[in-house]
């Protein structure tokens, strides 16, 4: 029996046009990302940094970038790593939501 998925937001696999840059204190890289949420996202990244780390992020997608900051919440060793998303202005939020919907509809 499977569980239910208690995720607040669904998510989507976005195309790969779909990047994020992110740092984490000195660590800085640019990765794909392979699930994206209105709350979070998971990012492909060999070296990801430890649990409960801030990182700031910068998503590249073809509307425009958007800016927020994020807490790890899970990591895969030499895979990538889970963040949920702690802040953002309220133009990225929208553009992000409108992003989805978009990726949604498609």
């Amino acid at each position: 029996m499977l569980a239910l998925d208690q995720r607040k937001y669904p998510r989507i696999r976005p195309p790969k046009s779909f990047v994020v840059a992110w740092q984490s204190g000195m660590t800085r890289d640019v990765s794909y990302i392979d699930s994206l949420a209105l709350g979070g996202l998971l990012v492909r990244t060999k070296q990801p940094v430890p649990l409960r780390s801030a990182v700031q992020l910068l998503l590249d997608t073809p509307a425009g970038q958007i800016r927020g900051r994020a807490i790890v919440r899970r990591v895969h060793p030499h895979t990538g790593m889970a963040l949920q998303i702690i802040a953002m202005d309220p133009g990225d939020r929208a553009l992000l939501r409108r992003e989805l919907r978009d990726l949604f509809a498609a």
